[in-house]
C-alpha cells in the first residue's frame, strides 16, 4: 500500500460521512444560527454532497445532495445558489436514475419554489408550487406527502 492509499477513504467511510453530514445540516437548519454556525451550515451540506460522489452514491443520493443544498442557500436568503442547485436536482431527478422513491421529484420541484423565492422570482416560485400540489399526489406513503406538502405551506404561496 502506498502513503496515498493509505489516506484515502473507503467507500464505505464516504457513506457514513454523507450522513452524518447530510442529519448535521437538518440540525442546523433547524436553529437561530449564528454566523459561525451558518459558515458550518454551508461547509457541511457541500461536504454531504461531496461524500455521497466519492463513494459512488445512487443517483438518488446525489440529487438529494443538491437538494439540501438549494435548501441551505434559500435559508440563507442567497437566492442564485439555492437555484442553481434546486436546477441540478430537478435535473437529476428527471433524468431517473437508482435509487429514487415516489416523493423524489415532488421535492425536487418544492426545493425549486423555494430557490425561486430565494431569488426574488415569485411568479417562478408559485408556478414551481403549483407543479408541486400536482405532484404530491403521486406519492403513496402520507407520511411522505404531509412531510412535502409541510415543506410546501411553509413558502406562504397557497
Amino acid at each position: 500500500m502506498t502513503a496515498q492509499d493509505s489516506n484515502e477513504l473507503s467507500r464505505e467511510a464516504h457513506r457514513r460521512l454523507a450522513v452524518s453530514l447530510f442529519n448535521r445540516s437538518w440540525e442546523l437548519l433547524a436553529l437561530q444560527r449564528t454566523v459561525p454556525e451558518d459558515d458550518e451550515l454551508i461547509h457541511t451540506v457541500h461536504a454531504s454532497a461531496h461524500h455521497w460522489r466519492a463513494c459512488g452514491g445512487a443517483a438518488a443520493n446525489l440529487a438529494r445532495g443538491e437538494n439540501q443544498c438549494a435548501r441551505v442557500y434559500a435559508a440563507l436568503g442567497r437566492g442564485e445558489p439555492a437555484v442553481h442547485h434546486a436546477q441540478r436536482c430537478l435535473a437529476l431527478v428527471e433524468a431517473g436514475g437508482d435509487g429514487f422513491e415516489d416523493w423524489d421529484r415532488a421535492s425536487a420541484l418544492e426545493v425549486t419554489a423555494r430557490a425561486w423565492l430565494a431569488f426574488g422570482d415569485k411568479p417562478k416560485a408559485s408556478g414551481f408550487y403549483r407543479q408541486t400540489q400536482v405532484a404530491l399526489a403521486d406519492i403513496a406513503d402520507p407520511e411522505d406527502r404531509a412531510v412535502i406538502a409541510g415543506q410546501l405551506a411553509e413558502l406562504g404561496l397557497g
